[in-house]
């Protein structure tokens, strides 16, 4: 069956005279998650305790990536698959992950290293045998769309070259009936590679005018994005994304055309859209930019992104669709609002999922596929030792606004981080929770005051009784930030004095479409010294 048809969503059941969606807490959601009885499935949980989509048993619950994991790419490559998603303002970025039953996936290695800008949707291609990322990115000496390549999926991977392709964003390689390469992007346009992939052999042109969703629908705009072309049965088949990505709840959708030419005429989807939130009753909120895939066992699926019910604060996280393919050649996605466990698909192996969060930096620091810089400068990595059980970080700016903090991307609704924290002669450091350099809240603490960070500003800075090394801790249950403290390396804690409430800490306030990431930070003269960061996850 599906979802969003045009009669259901018309209305939407639950809107206001004055259009004003309510809002559903997390408990309500919580509690949708499951068989469609009383009892609902609950995640397995995995390194951290952090939950796992494979529930062990021949099924799964969504999201298949946790967190911040928008605007999927997914390559199928033989009987492995490959993703990566925006990762916007965090260097290293552009992890590529891997899979090989499309519900299990690990981190490999980051493409990118050096900050170009912020990357808003990329596009990972094999073509020819060598792999190529195309890479958008908004940047204050201006846009552009960059492409890398490399022989093997985890690198090295090439320097961006720029493509000089400033108005346009979320780019798709295809290759033609005639053997030609193209760059499909927003909009409705397109234009010509050169047969190496690796520069324009055109002009843009238009080429596809995305079907319109009613007037009445509450969206957050038009704005067609995402452009997915796939060759299958000897239909060229475009996904496309409309109605905006975040905003209301209603707004962002997917919606399909096909054609017999990859130079068109292209000919819309009867059922559009094939997947829109249709409530705020949901479980996953603005659903859209989505690609299909072929699983081991021959069957169809959709990647896309959402937003969880009640967490826009955890950015849109990476959702997993069946795909039936119908006797006229069309497609729907059949696995509704993706609240229920669904049937794994069959053959491939079960990789590790995820990863470990917590670090006792008795190594390298795993930049990139775990830690990663906020905006940071050419030579940010300077800034970090790691081994011996010591990650040493050199102060940075007076505040996490202007000190670059080193961040991780958390998927789970609830969870605890700590850090044993040693500061440098007139130094300071802290935990943060982390949306950008204007939003974002934590303790810190210099050796005679803490500074409580709030609203992305300093702000209190009650007397600090434990000197220059402490243990802090920081307890996200819900939205509710809690901090404790430490004079004796995490034995005895003792609640501090100020609390936070952060659901709004996210896109639809701020813009930037990132989330709130648990880090850390240092500020001032000198390094700070951390050591046994300890994550956990907290059931709900």
């Amino acid at each position: 069956m599906m979802i969003a048809r045009r009669g259901l969503l018309a209305g939407l059941g639950g809107v206001g005279a004055a259009g004003i969606l309510p809002f559903h807490s997390s408990k309500a959601h919580a509690s949708a998650v499951g068989t469609g009885g009383d009892s609902p499935a609950r995640y397995r949980r995995g390194f951290d305790n952090q939950r796992i989509p494979d529930l062990g048993n021949g099924i799964f619950l969504n999201p298949v990536v946790s967190g911040d994991r928008p605007d999927p790419s997914i390559l199928k490559d033989g009987k492995d698959y490959y993703m990566t998603f925006s990762t916007f303002d965090a260097y290293p970025g552009l992890t590529i992950w891997h899979s090989r039953d499309l519900v299990n996936w690990r981190p490999l290695a980051p493409a990118l290293t050096r900050n170009i800008g912020s990357v808003w949707a990329p596009s990972l291609h094999k073509d020819g045998g060598r792999y190529f990322l195309y890479i958008p990115v908004k940047a204050s000496k201006g846009n552009d769309i960059f492409v890398s390549w490399a022989d093997r999926i985890t690198g090295p991977w090439s320097a961006p070259i720029s493509l000089g392709l400033p108005d346009h964003i979320d780019p798709c390689h295809a290759v033609a009936e005639d053997g030609s390469r193209w760059l499909f992007l927003s909009g409705g346009d397109r234009v010509k590679l050169s047969p190496d992939n690796l520069s324009l052999a055109g002009e843009v042109e238009h080429v596809y005018d995305p079907w319109r969703y009613p007037s009445d629908w509450i969206v957050e705009g038009f704005s067609p994005e995402g452009p997915k072309i796939h060759f299958i049965n000897g239909w060229y088949y475009m996904i496309t994304a409309v109605g905006g990505t975040a905003g209301p709840p209603t707004g962002h959708m997917v919606i399909a055309a096909r054609s017999r030419s990859l130079h068109g005429p292209w000919e819309h989807h009867p059922a559009n859209p094939l997947v829109r939130t249709s409530s705020v009753d949901e479980a996953w909120w603005s659903r859209g930019h989505a690609s299909l895939v072929e699983a081991p066992d021959g069957s169809w699926w959709s990647v896309y992104h959402g937003y969880e019910n009640g967490f826009w604060t955890l950015g849109r996280q990476c959702l997993l669709d069946p795909v039936e393919f119908t006797p006229d050649g069309w497609f729907q996605m059949t696995g509704g609002d993706l609240s229920s466990p669904i049937s794994k698909p069959a053959g491939g192996t079960a990789v590790q999922h995820g990863m470990a969060l917590s670090d006792d930096f008795t190594g390298p620091l795993a930049q990139g596929s775990k830690w990663s810089f906020f905006k940071p400068d050419v030579n940010e990595a300077d800034r970090v030792k790691s081994g011996g059980g010591v990650l040493r970080l050199a102060g940075k700016g007076e505040a996490p606004s202007s000190g670059s903090p080193l961040l991780l991307t958390a998927g789970d609704r609830s969870y605890r981080f700590e850090c044993d924290i040693e500061l440098a002669p007139e130094g300071r450091a802290g935990l943060v929770l982390f949306y950008d350099e204007k939003l974002y809240c934590g303790l810190g603490f210099d050796k005679d005051r803490f500074v409580t960070h709030q609203y992305g500003r300093e702000r209190a800075r009650p007397a600090n009784p434990h000197g220059a090394s402490m243990r802090l801790r920081v307890t996200n249950k819900h939205h509710i930030i809690i901090y404790d403290t430490s004079g004796d390396g995490g034995q005895t804690w003792h609640r501090f004095d100020r609390g936070m409430e952060v659901s709004g800490y996210h896109h639809n306030v701020r813009g930037g479409f990132l989330m709130l990431r648990p880090g850390l930070y240092a500020a001032g003269p000198g390094e700070a010294k951390f050591r046994n960061f300890k994550f956990t996850a907290l059931d709900d």
